[in-house]
Protein backbone atom coordinates (compact mmCIF):
# COMPACT_ATOMS: atom_id res chain seq x y z
CA UNK A 1 0.00 0.00 0.00
CA UNK A 2 1.31 3.49 -1.38
CA UNK A 3 1.02 5.79 1.69
CA UNK A 4 2.66 8.54 0.08
CA UNK A 5 -0.24 8.40 -2.43
CA UNK A 6 -2.56 7.81 -0.37
CA UNK A 7 -1.67 11.35 2.05
CA UNK A 8 -1.23 13.09 -0.70
CA UNK A 9 -4.81 12.14 -1.59
CA UNK A 10 -6.26 13.03 1.88
CA UNK A 11 -4.65 16.30 1.51
CA UNK A 12 -5.82 17.01 -1.92
CA UNK A 13 -9.42 16.71 -0.94
CA UNK A 14 -9.24 18.49 2.56
CA UNK A 15 -7.64 20.90 0.89
CA UNK A 16 -10.07 21.35 -2.00
CA UNK A 17 -12.84 20.70 0.18
CA UNK A 18 -11.96 23.15 2.80
CA UNK A 19 -11.55 25.94 0.35
CA UNK A 20 -15.27 25.14 -0.36
CA UNK A 21 -16.73 25.08 3.22
CA UNK A 22 -15.14 28.35 3.91
CA UNK A 23 -16.31 29.60 0.64
CA UNK A 24 -19.71 28.57 1.64
CA UNK A 25 -19.19 29.51 5.64
CA UNK A 26 -18.73 32.98 4.16
CA UNK A 27 -21.13 32.90 1.89
CA UNK A 28 -23.97 31.64 4.43
CA UNK A 29 -22.71 34.12 6.98
CA UNK A 30 -22.60 37.13 4.44
CA UNK A 31 -25.73 36.26 3.04
CA UNK A 32 -28.05 35.84 6.28
CA UNK A 33 -27.19 39.20 7.36
CA UNK A 34 -28.11 40.93 3.70
CA UNK A 35 -31.37 39.00 4.21
CA UNK A 36 -31.91 40.55 7.25
CA UNK A 37 -30.94 43.76 6.54
CA UNK A 38 -32.97 43.49 3.91
CA UNK A 39 -35.71 42.42 5.28
CA UNK A 40 -35.61 45.18 7.55
CA UNK A 41 -35.63 47.99 5.28
CA UNK A 42 -38.55 46.12 3.43
CA UNK A 43 -40.36 46.42 6.31
CA UNK A 44 -39.99 50.06 7.67
CA UNK A 45 -38.87 52.13 4.19
CA UNK A 46 -41.51 54.89 3.63
CA UNK A 47 -41.79 53.68 0.34
CA UNK A 48 -44.21 51.46 0.86
CA UNK A 49 -46.24 52.78 3.57
CA UNK A 50 -49.35 53.27 1.80
CA UNK A 51 -49.67 49.30 1.39
CA UNK A 52 -51.79 47.57 3.77
CA UNK A 53 -50.04 46.59 6.79
CA UNK A 54 -50.67 42.78 6.28
CA UNK A 55 -49.54 43.27 2.41
CA UNK A 56 -46.54 44.79 3.63
CA UNK A 57 -46.07 41.94 5.96
CA UNK A 58 -46.67 39.59 3.23
CA UNK A 59 -43.94 40.87 1.30
CA UNK A 60 -41.90 40.79 3.52
CA UNK A 61 -42.34 37.53 4.87
CA UNK A 62 -42.27 35.93 0.84
CA UNK A 63 -38.85 37.97 -0.01
CA UNK A 64 -37.25 36.21 2.97
CA UNK A 65 -38.50 32.82 1.99
CA UNK A 66 -37.31 33.42 -0.98
CA UNK A 67 -33.91 35.03 -0.58
CA UNK A 68 -33.18 32.10 2.27
CA UNK A 69 -33.54 29.27 -1.15
CA UNK A 70 -31.60 30.77 -2.86
CA UNK A 71 -29.21 31.29 -0.52
CA UNK A 72 -28.90 27.51 0.02
CA UNK A 73 -29.39 26.68 -4.11
CA UNK A 74 -25.99 29.29 -4.23
CA UNK A 75 -24.11 27.26 -1.36
CA UNK A 76 -25.19 23.92 -2.57
CA UNK A 77 -23.63 24.79 -5.78
CA UNK A 78 -21.05 26.13 -3.75
CA UNK A 79 -20.45 22.82 -2.36
CA UNK A 80 -20.74 20.81 -5.85
CA UNK A 81 -23.84 20.12 -5.40
CA UNK A 82 -25.69 20.15 -9.15
CA UNK A 83 -28.23 22.84 -8.62
CA UNK A 84 -31.00 20.99 -11.25
CA UNK A 85 -30.72 17.88 -8.94
CA UNK A 86 -31.14 19.80 -5.73
CA UNK A 87 -33.75 22.06 -7.26
CA UNK A 88 -35.81 18.86 -8.50
CA UNK A 89 -35.67 16.90 -4.87
CA UNK A 90 -36.98 20.39 -3.31
CA UNK A 91 -39.60 20.22 -5.83
CA UNK A 92 -40.76 16.60 -5.27
CA UNK A 93 -40.54 17.34 -1.41
CA UNK A 94 -42.91 20.54 -2.01
CA UNK A 95 -45.39 17.91 -4.05
CA UNK A 96 -45.34 15.63 -1.23
CA UNK A 97 -45.91 18.37 1.45
CA UNK A 98 -48.86 20.41 -0.88
CA UNK A 99 -50.73 17.19 -1.05
CA UNK A 100 -50.34 16.77 2.45
CA UNK A 101 -51.34 20.28 3.41
CA UNK A 102 -54.28 20.92 0.84
CA UNK A 103 -56.33 22.85 3.44
CA UNK A 104 -53.28 24.85 4.52
CA UNK A 105 -52.62 25.85 0.87
CA UNK A 106 -56.00 27.04 0.30
CA UNK A 107 -56.29 29.35 3.10
CA UNK A 108 -52.98 30.95 2.16
CA UNK A 109 -54.28 31.20 -1.65
CA UNK A 110 -57.72 33.12 -0.03
CA UNK A 111 -55.12 35.20 2.00
CA UNK A 112 -53.11 36.39 -1.23
CA UNK A 113 -56.36 36.75 -2.88
CA UNK A 114 -57.84 39.10 0.40
CA UNK A 115 -54.32 40.91 0.55
CA UNK A 116 -54.17 41.68 -2.92
CA UNK A 117 -58.33 42.51 -4.09
CA UNK A 118 -58.63 43.80 -0.22
CA UNK A 119 -62.72 43.73 0.25
CA UNK A 120 -61.99 44.81 3.81
CA UNK A 121 -58.73 45.94 6.04
CA UNK A 122 -57.77 45.72 9.37
CA UNK A 123 -60.21 47.81 11.48
CA UNK A 124 -63.38 47.56 9.27
CA UNK A 125 -66.98 46.40 10.69
CA UNK A 126 -67.68 43.31 8.58
CA UNK A 127 -69.92 40.20 8.43
CA UNK A 128 -68.95 37.11 6.87
CA UNK A 129 -68.97 33.62 7.09
CA UNK A 130 -71.63 33.92 9.60
CA UNK A 131 -69.41 35.90 11.83
CA UNK A 132 -69.69 39.48 12.60
CA UNK A 133 -67.05 42.06 13.85
CA UNK A 134 -64.80 44.40 13.71
CA UNK A 135 -61.25 43.01 11.78
CA UNK A 136 -58.05 42.78 14.12
CA UNK A 137 -55.67 40.78 11.73
CA UNK A 138 -55.03 39.46 8.51
CA UNK A 139 -52.32 37.02 7.51
CA UNK A 140 -51.75 34.74 4.73
CA UNK A 141 -53.51 32.23 6.30
CA UNK A 142 -56.35 33.61 8.88
CA UNK A 143 -57.90 36.54 9.56
CA UNK A 144 -59.18 37.51 13.15
CA UNK A 145 -62.20 39.53 13.64
CA UNK A 146 -63.27 40.57 17.25
CA UNK A 147 -67.25 40.52 18.04
CA UNK A 148 -68.72 43.14 19.76
CA UNK A 149 -69.30 41.53 22.87
CA UNK A 150 -65.19 40.83 22.74
CA UNK A 151 -65.46 37.37 21.39
CA UNK A 152 -62.30 36.64 19.27
CA UNK A 153 -62.73 34.23 16.38
CA UNK A 154 -60.44 32.90 13.71
CA UNK A 155 -61.49 32.45 10.29
CA UNK A 156 -59.70 30.22 7.50
CA UNK A 157 -59.18 32.62 4.30
CA UNK A 158 -60.15 29.74 2.30
CA UNK A 159 -63.51 29.97 4.22
CA UNK A 160 -63.72 33.79 3.77
CA UNK A 161 -62.95 33.78 -0.05
CA UNK A 162 -66.07 31.34 -0.90
CA UNK A 163 -68.13 33.35 1.37
CA UNK A 164 -70.10 36.67 0.32
CA UNK A 165 -68.80 39.62 2.23
CA UNK A 166 -70.62 42.62 3.47
CA UNK A 167 -68.43 44.90 4.30
CA UNK A 168 -69.86 47.96 6.52
CA UNK A 169 -67.38 50.46 6.74
CA UNK A 170 -66.30 50.57 2.94
CA UNK A 171 -67.93 53.84 2.32
CA UNK A 172 -67.96 56.81 4.44
CA UNK A 173 -72.02 57.26 4.49
CA UNK A 174 -74.44 55.09 5.55
CA UNK A 175 -78.38 55.16 5.76
CA UNK A 176 -80.38 54.13 9.24
CA UNK A 177 -83.36 52.56 7.70
CA UNK A 178 -86.22 52.97 10.72
CA UNK A 179 -89.95 52.22 10.71
CA UNK A 180 -92.76 53.77 12.88
CA UNK A 181 -96.49 52.77 13.43
CA UNK A 182 -99.33 54.87 14.38
CA UNK A 183 -103.16 54.59 15.16
CA UNK A 184 -105.07 54.66 11.61
CA UNK A 185 -107.04 57.79 13.43
CA UNK A 186 -103.55 60.51 13.71
CA UNK A 187 -103.64 62.42 10.89
CA UNK A 188 -100.88 61.57 8.21
CA UNK A 189 -99.29 65.01 7.74
CA UNK A 190 -99.01 66.00 11.38
CA UNK A 191 -96.97 62.82 11.65
CA UNK A 192 -95.28 63.34 8.64
CA UNK A 193 -94.07 66.63 10.05
CA UNK A 194 -93.05 65.32 13.41
CA UNK A 195 -91.12 62.51 12.27
CA UNK A 196 -89.56 64.90 9.82
CA UNK A 197 -88.34 67.70 12.45
CA UNK A 198 -86.91 64.96 14.71
CA UNK A 199 -84.83 63.54 11.65
CA UNK A 200 -83.42 66.59 11.03
CA UNK A 201 -82.89 68.17 14.53
CA UNK A 202 -80.48 65.73 14.72
CA UNK A 203 -77.13 67.02 14.81
CA UNK A 204 -75.45 63.96 13.21
CA UNK A 205 -78.10 63.33 10.30
CA UNK A 206 -76.79 64.28 7.13
CA UNK A 207 -78.56 67.10 4.86
CA UNK A 208 -77.80 65.68 1.75
CA UNK A 209 -79.08 63.43 0.77
CA UNK A 210 -81.73 64.78 2.40
CA UNK A 211 -83.86 62.41 5.24
CA UNK A 212 -86.84 60.84 3.38
CA UNK A 213 -90.31 60.21 5.52
CA UNK A 214 -93.20 58.63 3.88
CA UNK A 215 -96.53 56.27 4.41
CA UNK A 216 -95.65 53.01 3.72
CA UNK A 217 -97.82 50.29 4.39
CA UNK A 218 -101.55 50.18 6.18
CA UNK A 219 -101.09 47.77 8.76
CA UNK A 220 -103.80 45.41 10.32
CA UNK A 221 -103.97 47.84 13.36
CA UNK A 222 -101.91 50.56 12.41
CA UNK A 223 -100.35 53.01 10.03
CA UNK A 224 -96.71 52.46 9.22
CA UNK A 225 -93.77 54.98 8.32
CA UNK A 226 -90.62 54.24 6.31
CA UNK A 227 -87.16 56.84 7.62
CA UNK A 228 -84.36 57.03 5.81
CA UNK A 229 -81.67 59.03 7.01
CA UNK A 230 -78.19 59.60 6.13
CA UNK A 231 -74.98 59.93 8.09
CA UNK A 232 -71.33 59.32 8.33
CA UNK A 233 -70.83 55.52 9.19
CA UNK A 234 -69.28 55.71 12.32
CA UNK A 235 -72.60 57.60 13.54
CA UNK A 236 -74.84 54.64 12.55
CA UNK A 237 -75.71 53.88 15.67
CA UNK A 238 -75.60 56.58 17.72
CA UNK A 239 -78.24 58.17 15.15
CA UNK A 240 -80.06 54.46 14.98
CA UNK A 241 -80.66 54.62 18.75
CA UNK A 242 -81.10 58.39 18.68
CA UNK A 243 -83.80 58.80 16.66
CA UNK A 244 -85.97 55.54 17.73
CA UNK A 245 -85.76 57.23 21.37
CA UNK A 246 -86.42 60.97 20.05
CA UNK A 247 -89.20 59.78 17.71
CA UNK A 248 -91.12 58.09 21.09
CA UNK A 249 -90.93 61.06 22.46
CA UNK A 250 -92.05 63.47 20.20
CA UNK A 251 -95.28 61.44 19.60
CA UNK A 252 -96.03 61.19 23.20
CA UNK A 253 -95.65 65.00 22.88
CA UNK A 254 -98.21 65.51 20.10
CA UNK A 255 -100.48 63.62 20.54
CA UNK A 256 -99.08 60.41 18.42
CA UNK A 257 -100.68 57.34 19.42
CA UNK A 258 -98.89 54.22 19.06
CA UNK A 259 -101.26 50.96 18.56
CA UNK A 260 -101.65 47.73 20.49
CA UNK A 261 -102.54 45.01 18.17
CA UNK A 262 -105.96 44.28 18.89
CA UNK A 263 -108.97 42.56 17.69
CA UNK A 264 -113.01 43.72 17.37
CA UNK A 265 -114.71 40.35 18.61
CA UNK A 266 -118.39 40.76 16.98
CA UNK A 267 -120.68 38.00 18.45
CA UNK A 268 -124.17 37.65 17.47
CA UNK A 269 -127.33 35.97 18.83
CA UNK A 270 -129.59 33.53 17.09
Amino acid sequence: MNWEKILDYLIEFATSWGIKLLAALFVLIVGLKLIKAFTKWLKNTPKLSKLDPSLRSFLASFSNILLYFVLVITIASILGIPATSFITILASCGVAVGLALQGTLSNFAGGLMLLLFKPFKVGDYVEVAGEAGTVAEISVVYTVILTVDNRRITIPNGSLTNSVIENYSAEEQRRVDLTFCTAYDCDIEKTKKVITDVVSAHSLVLSDPAPFVRLSAHGESSLTYTVRAWCKTENYWDVHFDLTEQVKEAFDKNGIQIPYPQMDVHVTKD
